[in-house]
């Protein structure tokens, strides 16, 4: 595949969610702007018309000036199509709907019960993985069948529990998980550089961390700059700035008043347990007891990070299937640029075009060793030439280690639940988690018209 001018040709990468107007088209400008590579991407999608119009997106991508790779891009109507003979499998689905997710995240508002993603822990992410993760045991069953030497790319949440879903079905499948949040951290240790050190415009790629946890719940135990400890920097940087909060009003998180934050979560976490967590502080607060900076709005406020309503994701996704018009009829013109995702990095790398190194979620296999076995970490891991090794971690730290374990623990047992179709068990991973501060009786209550309002999504529990 490799030829002798270092480029990696006839490459075949199946996009399942190829109907999406945002990862899809990300993907397709990474792909565009990258020269070692060329081959076919094979879109797959529930909805096949909105697939077929971002192959008619590809179409008018590879006619601009500044697009300089050669793919072929087609629509396909089944998996076994998407599938068949590829080297890669991207996977960025949305469970169910909108509406669903609308249940997800506000109905247990009604019993003061907030959360400001909801789709990855709590009670918003148990059902969200109830829903999920049988439609990742079909997509492992069908790379089984016709593509089971594939490198599988997931970016769908619940991110652990889709991969867990992912090896329980298909325990040979080479499946990881690629998630943003840390690349977050780096770049506010890069800033905390700049106004502490006045060390300027340093890329975050240059601030090395070590990573531990689970995803959306990642911590550092190190990070440097060059030979630079960056903990007493970050120690000051929280000092300075914990009480008050950093505004990164040029950071993508300052999209709209729903995603901003000042880091205030992640400064008191430090200040409370020595170690950097490193993801948003939406996600952040949603692992932690609610009382700590999430039990009602005001809270919430007070802590300077935002609960994201569904409403905005519904008026969001409306304006994408506009511009998903716009783009096919030619009125708008796709913009080639650097989505910041790594995926085809990744690529590269893993077909023997260069080493990198980079946070993945995958099983534990001992890179983090005071975790169970199996367990979906998130850690370092080295990509060269069709190998993906974990980075050894190390052990978690004791400060932090009950929190991290609490999660892995609900996570597997939501996972027992999914594979044996117990919602009872399920329920017991609900009504244990640190966001469900109410009753049993009413925990029962939510858990099961919850359930109710996603049953669409689940007749495989036989309810």
């Amino acid at each position: 595949m490799i030829d002798t001018n270092n480029k990696a040709e006839n490459v075949k990468i199946a996009y399942i969610g190829g109907g999406s107007r945002g990862w899809a088209w990300k993907l397709m400008s990474d792909l565009a702007r990258e020269e070692q590579l060329s081959g076919e991407i094979r879109l797959y999608d529930i909805d096949f018309d909105a697939a077929k119009k971002n192959e008619i997106v590809w179409q008018k991508v590879e006619k601009l000036d500044d697009c300089k790779a050669k793919w072929s891009c087609k629509a396909v109507e089944t998996l076994k199509e998407a599938l068949t003979d590829v080297n890669f499998v991207v996977i960025s689905i949305l469970p169910g709907t909108f509406d669903e997710m609308e249940s997800d995240v506000h109905l247990p508002e009604k019993y003061g019960i907030y959360q400001s993603v909801g789709d990855t822990t709590g009670p918003g992410g148990i059902v969200r993985a109830l829903r999920t993760m049988p439609m990742f045991e079909e997509i492992a069953l069908a790379v089984k069948e016709y593509s089971p030497d594939a490198w599988v790319i997931n970016y769908t949440n619940p991110m652990a529990l889709c991969l867990k879903a992912l090896y329980m079905t298909f325990p040979k499948i080479k499946a990881y998980g690629c998630c943003h949040e840390v690349f977050g951290t780096q770049k506010l240790l890069s800033k905390a550089l700049a106004d502490i050190e006045g060390i300027k415009d340093v890329h975050f790629k240059d601030v090395k961390v070590n990573v531990v946890g689970v995803n959306h719940f990642t911590w550092l135990t190190e990070a440097y700059y060059k030979d630079m400890d960056l903990f007493p920097v970050y120690r000051r940087f929280c000092n300075k700035y914990g009480e008050t909060g950093f505004e990164l009003k040029d950071d993508e998180n300052w999209m709209n008043k729903f995603f901003q934050t000042g880091e205030r979560v992640k400064m008191d976490l430090f200040k409370r347990f020595g170690y950097i967590a490193a993801a948003g502080d939406r996600h952040l607060a949603e692992f932690c007891p609610s009382y700590w900076y999430i039990s009602d709005p005001d809270r919430v406020e007070e802590w300077g990070f935002g609960l994201t309503p569904v409403s905005w994701r519904k008026d969001n996704q409306k304006k994408l299937l506009d511009e998903s018009e716009r783009l096919v009829s030619g009125e708008q013109e796709f913009e080639i640029k650097d989505s910041g995702e790594e995926g085809v990095k990744q690529m590269k790398a893993l077909l023997g075009l260069g080493d990198f190194t980079t946070n993945v979620n995958m099983p534990n296999v001992g890179q983090i060793p005071n975790l169970p076995l199996g367990t979906i970490v998130e850690t370092n891991a080295s990509l060269t030439s069709g190998m993906m090794k974990p980075v050894f971690a190390g052990e978690i730290p004791e400060e932090i280690l009950p929190l991290i374990s609490r999660v892995a623990a609900e996570q597997e047992t939501v996972a027992k639940a999914v594979k044996e179709r117990n919602l009872d068990l399920a329920f017991d991973a609900f009504v244990s988690d640190p966001l469900v501060t109410i009753p049993q009786e009413q925990a029962k209550e939510l858990f099961d018209d919850m359930i109710d309002n996603t049953k669409k999504y689940l007749s495989m529990y036989n309810l």
